[in-house]
């Protein structure tokens, strides 16, 4: 099946080059472009993709905002699209903020094409793409914050280790390497688990920590100690 995707960029030449990207994939397609988020919300409910590739600084109605508007006033029954967020390392603050708003993937404008592709496919079949260098930045940037302040944790450091001890020998391996920004696939490939049963240990996992994705599951498990504080990944 093609995965449908919206662009939205306020720069008619990385629509462009983004476009060439994704077309030239067989599975992929390109149904419309916005140049600002008020038309990337319209579009979106207009053209029902599967996955908007946002950007975060847009004129006007920022792709955070967007993504919130698209993301709160999609109409049942069919599913919101998924929110890919476009940005780069000097912009932490817009990540948070699209974190908590709903996006379900970041990824650096200079990354790779083929990790464009990929990026996509991986948020059109529910999981989230977080590479690995941009969950380490967001769990340096939040690691000194009251874990009250962190979005979508719970507010105390005792409450959120008893959550983590209600977890499985297994739970929590699955836990750390999430934590270290690997993806379902290559989770099951280190722990000789199948795609599917580690799709639905994050998911288990992160209804028991009360989470809504596995960037705020990376930030526990920090705050935890689960993982040393200059950990590389």
């Amino acid at each position: 099946m093609t995965i449908r995707v919206l662009l939205a960029d306020d720069q008619e030449m990385v629509r462009a080059a983004l476009r060439a990207v994704i077309d030239r994939r067989e599975d992929l397609c390109v149904v419309g472009e916005a140049a600002d988020g008020g038309q990337a919300v319209d579009a979106a409910f207009r053209l029902r993709p599967d996955v908007v590739v946002m950007d975060v600084r847009m004129p006007g109605m920022t792709g955070v905002e967007a993504t919130r508007r698209i993301l709160t006033g999609w109409p049942p029954p069919d599913p919101p699209p998924r929110v890919l967020v476009l940005t780069t390392f000097d912009l932490d603050e817009y990540v948070h903020s699209a974190l908590r708003a709903g996006a379900y993937g970041f990824l650096l404008k200079n990354s790779p094409p083929d990790q464009l592709a990929h990026a996509i496919r991986v948020v059109a079949g529910g999981e989230a793409m977080l590479a690995p260098s941009v969950t380490q930045r967001l769990i340096t940037t939040f690691a000194g914050l009251p874990l009250g302040l962190l979005p979508g944790a719970p507010a105390s450091a005792p409450g959120n280790r008893g959550l983590i001890d209600s977890l499985t020998e297994r739970e929590l391996e699955v836990l750390i390497l999430v934590a270290r920004g690997l993806s379902n696939l290559q989770i099951a490939d280190a722990l000789g688990l199948t795609q599917a049963n580690v799709k639905s240990r994050v998911n288990r996992i992160l209804t028991r920590l009360g989470l809504d994705n596995r960037v705020q599951a990376a930030i526990l498990a920090y705050e935890a100690g689960l993982l040393p504080p200059r950990e590389e990944t």
